[in-house]
């Protein structure tokens, strides 16, 4: 039986490509320790979901409480399962800009380190099969900041004349921008991803996302932003906009839609890739319009403040071209879009959630 190694096995991604894989006839080896709940608290924790897999999947999904940044764990794992891999995703990272301020080196040895050691090992045990990371546009930095953009009633817009209207490429440099520590992590294991297609020849994509985002999501206060503004409207918990009058704009994609793009990819691989990933202009809202969305699906108002600072390197409009992929792979299509996707999150997670009055 073909075997997928998922890391951030319980997070959204990671469990949503668990589930997919397991019910196409994979075995799943799974990756996650919660180190989720070490970055952000009780509340992202993401033990509910690892039960939740262990109980749907069965024996098609076997759980390993590993460290991706443990090398010798990690290569004795893959040499366990060296002839059946033949995809590995990886999911796993510190995923908040905010938060590797506070602890760089935790930062950069899980987002660098840890991904040098899933390529080494899969170089080692398993080089023909498919290697797919999830990056971040956090590697373009606040370069987007500098496109002309238009302020309107609810948002930020590019100026429709801009060859960038339909999105932005992955032709942007990454050069000379205020990335985030985060960013820089990211940006470095992104380029030994590609490092590892173009000079080893392993068939390696790094997938650039915007919002990832869907039902499975432990959202919290600094990551998670679709799912946590909606629990934020179910449970009352209070809720700060930073920055840029609340128009600031993300495209948001459900993480089946991106785990469909992983497929495709690895049924048609490719070397050293890389795309940007996202909602697109298809699924996209600014921070006033999710309020208001998140209102409108909850019968409730957010409690919701606002605060002049914005957050450091954060985008004013992202929202992605994702029109290489799309030509690489034109059978792959977006299916949900915002309001879609808020209506999942908080039909399957009301009753979990404490609902105050």
């Amino acid at each position: 039986m073909s075997v997928v190694v998922i890391t951030g096995s319980a997070g959204l991604v990671g469990s949503e490509a668990s589930s997919y894989f397991a019910k196409n006839g994979f075995k799943v080896v799974g990756i996650d320790n919660d180190m989720r709940r070490t970055f952000f608290g009780d509340e992202a924790s993401t033990a509910w979901n690892r039960m939740r897999l262990e109980k749907e999947l069965g024996g098609s999904y076997t759980h390993c409480d590993l460290d991706i940044r443990d090398q010798a764990k990690i290569g004795e794992l893959f040499g366990r399962f060296a002839r059946d891999i033949d995809l590995i995703i990886h999911c796993a990272a510190q995923p908040s800009h905010d938060w590797a301020a506070r602890d760089p080196f935790m930062d950069f040895s899980v987002n660098a380190q840890g991904t040098l050691n899933l390529l080494e090992a899969a170089r080692k045990w398993t080089p023909e099969a498919v290697f797919i990371f999830t990056s971040t546009n956090k590697v373009y930095g606040d370069r987007p900041n500098s496109l002309p953009l238009v302020e309107e009633e609810t948002r930020w817009e590019i100026d429709p004349s801009h060859p960038y209207r339909r999105g932005i490429p992955e032709e942007m440099s990454i050069d000379g921008t205020l990335h985030s520590l985060f960013g820089a992590s990211k940006a470095a294991a992104d380029l030994m991803v590609q490092e590892y297609g173009r000079y080893f020849g392993l068939k390696t994509a790094c997938f650039r996302g915007g919002c990832l985002t869907g039902p499975s999501h432990s959202g919290t206060a600094l990551h998670g932003f679709l799912a946590y503004l909606m629990r934020c409207a179910v449970t009352g918990t209070p809720y700060t906009v930073f920055g840029y009058r609340g128009k600031q704009v993300r495209d948001n994609i459900h993480s089946r839609d991106l785990v469909e793009s992983f497929y495709h990819f690895f049924q048609n691989p490719r070397v050293g890739e890389v795309y940007n990933m996202g909602g697109g202009r298809h699924s996209n809202c600014s921070m006033l319009e999710a309020i208001e969305i998140c209102q409108e699906i909850t019968g409730r108002e957010l409690n919701w403040s606002y605060t002049e600072q914005n957050r450091i390197g954060d985008h004013i409009w992202w929202i992605s071209d994702i029109g290489k992929f799309q030509s690489h792979y034109p059978e792959w299509k977006l299916t949900f879009t915002v309001k879609e996707i808020l209506t999942e999150i908080y039909e399957e997670n009301r009753n979990r959630w404490k609902i105050n009055p």
